[in-house]
């Protein structure tokens, strides 16, 4: 039996119907702020990761899927903001009126160890406002996000926010950390000893439980903001507040990819164990420029692992069939496809059991979770009249056509 690939899976009703009502939220929250859709291709040229995410992170250095194409390396996209970038460059929007607010919902694609909650091949909702710096607009993407998270169900979660400055004030920081490893650097994982020595940053996302209290005791980075980030930062806890948007300030969150400066923010939620983060995000006003542009186009984004929300949501889904026809005979069966096209334009869902005795037909649509059952015989069709069973009452009763499109409507 030739079975999925290590790391992915296959979603099955009646979960997707789960997923379809986060994503149909999703859309919902994304038009009320003005946010329009993007779709990028999977596939990219591997330097758009490289330059945009980061050679020294993870994602880059040990868990893409890269491959040559008659020469050109290409990736399977393990995030989309530098993605939405590239087609943000390409296109010219930078020339369209006002801040580009865009949003995708799709697979990304990342080889690290399977476990709760994380795939190989996962799906990320995310958004991205390009071309402002204004602090309000950090606020009001975290007031977004948190919108959205609610209007799904998810409750008991947590905002964390920090600020990593820019790039004025944090080379200065990350020379004093860069100082303060030294003598830790030995003690901790190993993937954070070679961090100490690529990428200091990275050693406060370290999510390994024994180097906690040693990263506890490094310098925080909101000490060493410069005169326009701390400023920034102090405007975006404002703004959150006066939105009564309660939040957390971790010092030690700087997220995983180069690219962020200023604001970054994550949600956490208690149900996905030591590894609880339901999304991430932050501001990254360089990046344009990094890959390639000659417009200065600050933007902030986030994308939530829906993977980890769904299963954090109430998994209950109203994704019932509105109605059986059970045709009795040949004539009732022609009659009962008629009908069913008219119902389904008129928005119900239908099926229709082409052929078998009515006791079958009551316990198949039982089964199936139908609201009501309609009998056609031959002498309903006679009289231009259906038998209608609501199956939740146990109620029978004699309805016109007419009757029925009202009943279901």
């Amino acid at each position: 039996m030739i079975r999925a690939v290590k790391g992915t899976r296959d979603l099955l009703p009646p979960d997707t119907a789960v997923w379809n009502r986060v994503e149909r939220i999703a859309r919902e929250v994304f038009r009320a702020y003005n946010y329009h859709e993007i779709r990028t291709p999977i596939l990219e040229e591997t330097q758009l990761f490289a330059r945009g995410v980061g050679a020294e992170t993870d994602i880059v250095s040990k868990e893409m899927y890269t491959f040559d194409d008659h020469g050109t390396s290409l990736t399977l996209r393990p995030e989309n903001t530098a993605s939405v970038i590239r087609a943000y460059i390409e296109h010219r929007l930078d020339q369209r009126p006002g801040v580009q607010k865009l949003y995708y919902i799709g697979p990304m694609f990342r080889r690290e160890r399977p476990q709760k909650g994380r795939y190989r091949q996962f799906f990320q909702i995310g958004a991205e406002a390009i071309g402002a710096d204004s602090p309000f607009v950090d606020a009001e993407v975290i007031e977004m996000v948190t919108e959205m998270l609610t209007r799904a169900g998810l409750t008991g979660f947590t905002l964390l926010i920090n600020s990593v400055g820019c790039p004025d004030c944090r080379p200065k920081f990350v020379a004093k950390l860069k100082e303060a490893l030294l003598p830790v650097a030995p003690s901790l994982c190993t993937d954070c000893q070679r961090r100490a020595e690529t990428n200091p940053l990275r050693v406060l996302d370290c999510k390994v439980p024994e180097d906690q209290p040693a990263i506890d005791q490094l310098p925080s980075i909101l000490d060493s903001l410069c005169e326009n980030c701390a400023p920034h930062f102090a405007a975006v806890k404002g703004y959150l507040n006066d939105r009564s948007i309660a939040f957390e300030v971790k010092p030690r969150l700087v997220r995983g990819l180069d690219y962020y400066m200023r604001t970054t923010f994550e949600v956490t939620h208690g149900n996905l164990g030591s590894q609880n983060s339901v999304l991430g995000g932050g501001r990254y006003d360089g990046l344009a420029e990094s890959l390639g542009s000659n417009v200065h186009s600050p933007g902030i984004g986030f994308s939530i692992g829906e993977d980890r929300l769904v299963m954090t949501v109430d998994q209950t889904h109203d994704d019932a069939l509105d109605v059986f026809l059970a045709p009795l005979g040949d004539a009732a069966l022609r009659h009962a496809g008629e009908l069913a096209r008219e119902l389904r334009r008129a928005g119900a869902s239908v099926e229709v059991l082409a052929g078998g005795k009515l006791k079958r037909a009551m316990e198949l649509a039982n089964k199936l979770g139908a609201r009501f059952v309609v009998i056609l015989g031959d002498d309903e069709i006679a009289k231009g009249e259906y038998s209608l069973k609501d199956m939740k009452s146990g109620e029978q009763q004699s309805v016109t056509r007419e009757q029925l499109l009202q009943r279901l409507q």
